[in-house]
């Protein structure tokens, strides 16, 4: 059986750690290791991993913080597995995730990555009625700009050697290669992928079903949007020397996308004025979304008119009766 190494980046996560640890250690596909990064940890992170050291499976990594991308490079530089999946460490897998994924990669030796959908979780655990549902086939470079189908960092299961075949070592890096780019803080996952898809011959491809289940935290969701949109301005423009022409026909309609999909982010959290502001740069980059992808974007803008008109008091009102949330 093939050997699979997935790697669990853990900062501060004594809340959740056990929780994404015990979905792994039930995988119906039992041939694999889990890899705890504990990336400078302050909390009891790094005890609750050792509490599940009795499984010769699980192997512990222990550094300064790095960051998320830091703590997936060290990961995949310690794996022994032909196929590296990731799992945050606030995140769970279904039972019969990897399986899925392994069957995928051996019957089709030209995908390079193997992802699904997602289930929502809410910060306490509770499933949402809403999901990650992407495409899953004929994914190209402009899907991944747009819409990033793997959705979310616990969605991939990835060769080794699509890794080995996008290796760089920083200049000032002296412990290992770099496979995620460590300066970025947000927008690691799709300035990887794209990477990928752009400097390799490996496909992309989804298999069926909502196999993971990501945790979303509705506390704030619109306090990091300028630093999302910063960020995700700094992976075009690195990556857009490598394909000039690519990104000369897609950005526009890629950053509507983008800007769409912060505006929804700033809408489930009642954020008028940030709603009403993206809302206004979306339309303004591009009005491909509309064509592309109507009911989502019709939906998305009436949203923003009705939270301008009703107000965000009332809906949260509105929320709180629904809920029984005081």
């Amino acid at each position: 059986m093939t050997l699979v190494s997935i790697v669990v980046p853990a900062f501060n996560v004594s809340r959740t750690l056990a929780e994404t640890l015990r979905g792994l250690f039930k995988q119906t596909y039992a041939q694999f290791e889990i890899i705890v990064v504990d990336d400078g940890s302050t909390d009891d992170t790094l005890e609750i991993a050792q509490s599940f050291a009795d499984d010769p499976r699980l192997r512990i990594i222990q550094q300064s913080n790095r960051g998320l991308a830091g703590a997936r490079n060290t990961g995949i530089a310690e794996a022994r597995g032909s196929f590296i999946g990731f799992c945050d460490s606030d995140d769970v897998w279904e039972r019969d995730k990897l399986a899925a994924h392994v069957k995928h990669l051996e019957n089709n030796a030209d995908v390079g990555i193997s992802f699904a959908g997602s289930r929502l979780i809410t910060d306490d655990g509770k499933l949402m009625t809403t999901a990650q549902r992407p495409r899953l086939r004929n994914i190209d470079a402009s899907h991944v700009l747009k819409r990033n189908p793997i959705g979310n960092g616990s969605a991939a299961v990835i060769r080794r050697e699509v890794f080995e075949d996008i290796a760089y070592s920083p200049t000032h890096e002296t412990v290992r290669d770099w496979y995620f780019d460590e300066t970025f803080r947000q927008s690691e996952d799709i300035e990887c992928w794209l990477r990928i898809v752009l400097t390799t011959p490996w496909r992309m491809e989804g298999v069926p079903g909502l196999l993971t289940r990501y945790r979303v935290n509705g506390e704030g969701l619109s306090a990091g949007t300028d630093n999302q949109l910063e960020a995700w301005e700094r992976m075009v423009a690195k990556l857009t020397p490598m394909a000039p022409e690519f990104f000369a026909e897609h950005v526009d309609s890629a950053r509507a996308y983008q800007l769409r999909y912060l505006c929804r982010r700033a809408i489930s959290s009642l954020d008028v004025q940030q709603a009403c502001a993206l809302a206004a740069s979306w339309t303004h980059a591009s009005w491909r979304p509309f064509f592309e992808e109507p009911r989502k974007s019709f939906t998305t803008y009436a949203a923003v008119i009705g939270l301008r008109i009703v107000g965000a008091r009332t809906l949260e009102g509105l929320r709180v009766l629904r809920t029984g949330r005081a």
